[in-house]
Order: structure tokens, then C-alpha cells, then sequence
């Protein structure tokens, strides 16, 4: 079936388990192991009719038990990430201008490109660009006609849409973003992708020597620095 066939599964059986039929039920739609719908949903919490509804249609009280153990593991988990999400926040609280500075060069130093005289900074995370495009723009006030966007992305996605979306997030003019790079599917591959880039991998970039050589310097004086 390969890559095609495992994601119209995987996106089926997630849509059926939304709806709060069960992993018997799901089977007889989507013919894959009960092992896999599990790790395929995992993350979807069924309302509270819809547990019921599964909690009913079991015989045992054995397997009763089960379900209401498995769901209040889910529950758990999903509480505590919602918590140290909030907590990371707020230990964080609001950057200082020297707070962003350290930040991007950080974030440029793991993904920015280190070849002499070209400024690049990639990643499919919408914020982290969109932080990097801001950063550039304060801490090396790039002149806007010298920006440039790239875009890498499979065949089977949106290109038009990505371009129009990346544009719209970095404020980077359509025309002066370089030909879109298209990368064929691995359809024979029995893996399925956890993360589906949407809008592919962005590329906001720049030429300019001095303001390349100036943020090897800035990494290489974070580097240096002695932590305490």
C-alpha cells in the first residue's frame, strides 16, 4: 500500500475514533492491528457519552476496568503537559531585547548556515521563523529588498498555498522568493511520518558577508562566555 495508503489509513481510523467508535469497530473499516489504532490515537480524548457508550458495550468487568484505567492514564498525561506548558511560560515570562538577541543566536548557531557570506536560517516551525525573520530584521537590519524565502516541500503538498503562506508570516514580497525545491514521496516505504510539514521547510535568507561573519563572532562570544 505504501506511504499513500498508510496515511489515508492512519487519517480514517483517526476520524472514526473521533466520532467514539472502538478499536473493534475501527477494524472492520481500517483491517490494522488494535496495537497500531492505539499509537494512531492515542492523543484523542472521547467525550464523556462517547466513553460511556464504549464502557457499556463491554462484557467483562475486567475489561471495564481497563478502559477506565487506559483513560484516566490519558487524562493524566494530557494534564501534566498542559501544566508544564503553562509553567515553562510562565518561568520564561517576558524576553528583554538582549533576552531575543541571545535567543536568536542560539537558535541560529543549531540551525543557521555557517558558510561564509550567506545568512540562512531553516525550519518547518512556523514561530521559530517567524522569530528569526523578526531578529534579522532588529539585530542585523537587513535591508528588505535583500531577503529572500525558500521553500522545500513533498510533491503531494500545497506548493502554491506554502509559498502564499510563508510570504504572509515573514512579510517577504512572493517575488523574491527563489524557485520552490519538490521532493518525491517515499510511497514504497512501510514508515509513516509522525509529523506532516504542511507548508514544507522555510528557508529565510540572505546574502551579506559582514553581517554573516558578524553573527559567527556573536556565537562564538556566547560560546566563550563562561556559564555559572
Amino acid at each position: 500500500m505504501g506511504y499513500f495508503g498508510n496515511l489515508e489509513k492512519k487519517l480514517e481510523a483517526q476520524k472514526l475514533r473521533k466520532m467514539g467508535l472502538s478499536y473493534s469497530e475501527i477494524q472492520k473499516v481500517v483491517p490494522v492491528p488494535k496495537s497500531t489504532l492505539s499509537g494512531w490515537c492515542r492523543d484523542i480524548a472521547l467525550t464523556e457519552k462517547q466513553a460511556l457508550r464504549l464502557f457499556k458495550n463491554k462484557l467483562s468487568g475486567s475489561a471495564r476496568g481497563r478502559i477506565i484505567g487506559a483513560k484516566r492514564v490519558q487524562a493524566k498525561r494530557l494534564k501534566q503537559i498542559a501544566e508544564m506548558m503553562a509553567e515553562g511560560k510562565k518561568e520564561v515570562g517576558k524576553l528583554s531585547t538582549r533576552d531575543k538577541f541571545i535567543a536568536g543566536i542560539s537558535l541560529y548557531a543549531a540551525e543557521g548556515t555557517k558558510r561564509d557570506k550567506v545568512c540562512s536560517f531553516s525550519n518547518s516551525d512556523p514561530k521559530l521563523i517567524k522569530f528569526m525573520s523578526a531578529w534579522f530584521r532588529e539585530f542585523c537590519h537587513v535591508p528588505e529588498k535583500k531577503l529572500r524565502g525558500a521553500i522545500w516541500i513533498h510533491d503531494n503538498l500545497d506548493a502554491i498555498g506554502a509559498v502564499k503562506y510563508w510570504s504572509k508570516l515573514t512579510n517577504v514580497p512572493i517575488t523574491q522568493f527563489h524557485k520552490t525545491y519538490i521532493a518525491k514521496n517515499k510511497v514504497n516505504s512501510p514508515k509513516i511520518r509522525k509529523n506532516i510539514h504542511q507548508y514544507g521547510v522555510f528557508s529565510f535568507r540572505f546574502s551579506d558577508a559582514k553581517v554573516h561573519r558578524k553573527i559567527m563572532g556573536w556565537i562564538a562570544g556566547m560560546l566563550a562566555s563562561q556559564l555559572v
